[in-house]
Parts: C-alpha cells; sequence; structure tokens
C-alpha cells in the first residue's frame, strides 16, 4: 500500500506541476479533450520464459540468447489507465498466462547442450499478475497543444507488480506441485542456506510499445514486456542434486517418492547413472525471468462530443 500511496502522490504532483503548461481543448473538430483521458481495454498474446531448463542448442546462454521459441504459450489479461496530456500516464495490468520449459526441446544436440539434454528435467507453471504501472510518451513533447496529437505514439512501460506461480512436472499420469517436495533441499536441516521460495513474489516489468489511435474511443497497441524476478526457482531448478535418501527424513512417504521421481530424471535416459550430492543442477548465478508480447484493444473514457453553433 505504500507503493501504491507513493505512485500516486508522485502522479498527482507531476499533474499540479504541468497545469500552466496548457491544455488540450480539441481531439479533432468533433471532440472535446480532457487533461486526463482514461481508457480501458483488454490484452492478448504470448508468453515465454528465460530459465535453466531447456534453451537453444549449444553453450548455454545468458538472458534472449537463449530463448527457445518453442516454448511461447498463451498470455491474456484486462488493464485500466489514464493518460496524461497523451505524454504520461498510470497503468493496473492484470495478466494471465503459463510458462514452460523442458531439456529434451535440445534433442539432437550431442555437442555443448549434451549435458543439458541429459538432465531430462521439465516444468510448467500458470502465472497470475497484478501491477502498476507508469507510462511515458515521448512524441507528444515535440507537438504544439494546437496540434491534434499524433495517432502513433511509441511508449516506454515500467513498474512493480505481484505475481504467483506454482511450477510442476509431468510424472507419467499427473503434474505434480513441485515446490511441496524441496527437490534442491530448500528447508532441510542439512542445507540452511537453502530456504523455500514463496510462490507469490514482487516483479518489476520495463517494456516499450507502440499505440495507434484508430479513432476517437478506440486504441490499438503493440506491446513487449520483460519481468525481472528475484527468484531462480520459476522453474524449480536453482543449484545442485541433493542426495536422495535425504527425502524420506524430511518429508512424508507420498512426497518422498515423488521428489526422488521428479529431482533427478537423468535415470529415464540412462538407468545406471547414480545421483551424487553436489553435483551441478542447475545455475543459481542468474534469476529467472519472463516475458509478454501483447496485442492490446481498449476504449477511451473521457472524450465528449463538441457541440457546435
Amino acid at each position: 500500500m505504500r507503493l501504491l500511496h507513493s505512485f500516486v502522490m508522485l502522479w498527482v504532483v507531476f499533474l499540479c506541476a504541468h497545469e500552466a503548461s496548457g491544455q488540450y481543448y480539441f481531439y479533432d473538430n468533433d471532440y472535446l479533450e480532457p487533461d486526463v483521458l482514461w481508457e480501458a481495454g483488454v490484452s492478448v498474446g504470448a508468453m515465454n520464459a528465460m530459465t535453466d531448463l531447456g534453451g537453444k542448442k549449444g553453450v548455454g546462454k545468458r538472458f534472449i540468447k537463449d530463448l527457445n521459441a518453442r516454448n511461447y504459450n498463451f498470455a491474456g489479461g484486462f488493464y485500466v489507465g489514464a493518460l496524461y496530456h497523451h505524454i504520461i500516464g498510470g497503468r493496473f495490468d492484470l495478466t494471465f498466462g503459463k510458462v514452460s520449459g523442458a531439456d529434451n526441446t535440445l534433442m539432437g544436440d550431442v555437442g555443448a547442450a549434451e549435458g543439458r539434454l541429459l538432465r531430462n528435467l521439465s516444468f510448467m507453471s500458470k502465472i497470475t499478475e497484478a501491477a502498476l504501472l507508469a507510462e511515458f510518451h515521448p512524441v507528444p513533447l515535440f507537438e504544439s497543444y494546437a496540434q491534434e496529437p499524433s495517432e502513433f505514439s511509441p511508449y516506454i512501460v515500467g513498474g512493480v507488480g505481484l505475481f504467483h506461480f506454482n511450477p510442476q512436472a509431468f510424472n507419467g499420469y499427473q503434474w505434480v506441485d513441485l515446490q511441496p517436495l524441496r527437490t534442491e533441499g530448500q528447508g532441510f536441516a542439512a542445507f540452511p542456506d537453502r530456504k523455500p521460495y514463496k510462490l507469490t513474489q514482487v516483479n518489476f516489468p520495463l517494456g516499450i510499445g507502440i499505440k495507434y489511435e484508430v479513432s476517437a474511443f478506440l486504441n490499438a497497441r503493440l506491446e513487449v514486456m520483460h519481468r525481472f524476478l528475484n527468484t531462480d526457482y520459476l522453474d524449480d531448478v536453482s543449484t545442485t542434486y541433493i542426495d536422495p535418501s535425504r527425502f524420506a527424513e524430511e518429508l512424508n512417504p507420498k512426497q518422498a517418492a515423488q521428489a526422488v521421481q521428479l529431482a533427478d530424471r537423468r535415470q529415464e535416459l540412462d538407468p545406471s547413472i547414480v545421483t551424487h550430492e553436489g553435483s551441478i543442477r542447475g545455475n543459481s548465478r542468474y534469476n529467472d525471468s519472463y516475458f509478454t508480447v501483447q496485442f492490446k484493444l481498449s476504449m477511451s473514457i473521457g472524450r465528449t462530443r463538441r457541440v457546435k453553433w
């Protein structure tokens, strides 16, 4: 709530500071333009993630260089926002989607990616996100208030969000929640530095987009938004394998059996493999992330028909 209050206060200060700069009186010959224009709309598009699992063939790379296009999933949502003089605004977004990744997407690569392929892990997680965002549209700064606003408006957008995720793996006949299985010993007495990760966390969205005013009441946007995360467990993979016998010491029998099966799946490809505690399972140096590419369609709220004499 403190973050929301601070955001609102900053926005109010900005509006007051610009009150003397002039006003848009006309959108066009037919409609009047308010200082603050509201809009509400829907979003549809795709969501993808960059995690420890899968990736491109060859040596694993950072960020978008390791992005596998096969892992795009549907994403959609709703949003409402306000824009002051077509320059700066605020927006509240609700986004729903899914992320996934699998080492078997590297099938056929017996070179640099062979180690990831033989790891044989996979995951899926539904994402629910609420975000408070600020937008900045620079083009109107270079236009006169006497001009009609440009139909096209590129912008940058960023803010803070709260997202919920729940990584799951398919065990052959059903999807199993991975977080309760503590697959890397999170919360176990033997690993005091490995804390259980929370399924609801803060993220930091940052993106770019372009807005097109189809008419006085209809807007279309194309937007790419990246989310920076504070966790490396979006896919339930981060550090090293643990001795499988530890699961029986810390979990109930059903969970222990599931953890033994899903924490290390190399034996499904090579039954001779023995799990050694401390061997590499993931890369904890970099946090996971996800992003969306979305088309947005909204209605403008606040323009009124001009009375002609």
